[in-house]
């Protein structure tokens, strides 16, 4: 009977923490402006310059400047960008495919 209700337990957990992660979305009316910013030099030879990305913090979005990372072999870098739905726009993130 312990273990149903720790499974229990640990299902509600889980399911908030999705629902919460959902919800963290942010939607805006406008997109906003990409800062200027000086791109710095590569740190070694073959680095691959990943953009810069928008992240959703409290209740607006906040750039978080772009670096650099090690290519991923067979792998390719699809940019982050705006969204435009119903609701507004909303930012989906860059990913290695």
């Amino acid at each position: 009977m312990k273990t149903i209700s720790k499974l229990g337990i640990m299902c509600a957990l889980a399911g908030s923490v999705f629902l919460s992660s959902c919800a963290s979305e942010g939607y805006v009316t406008d997109q906003p402006v990409e800062p200027v910013y000086t791109r710095p030099a590569a740190p070694y030879a073959n680095a691959y310059w990943v953009p810069g990305e928008w992240v959703w913090r409290g209740n607006r979005y906040v750039y978080r400047n772009g670096f650099y990372a090690r290519p991923r072999a067979q792998r390719v870098y699809v940019q982050g960008a705006w969204v435009h739905s119903t609701r507004g726009y909303v930012w989906r993130k860059g990913h290695w495919r």
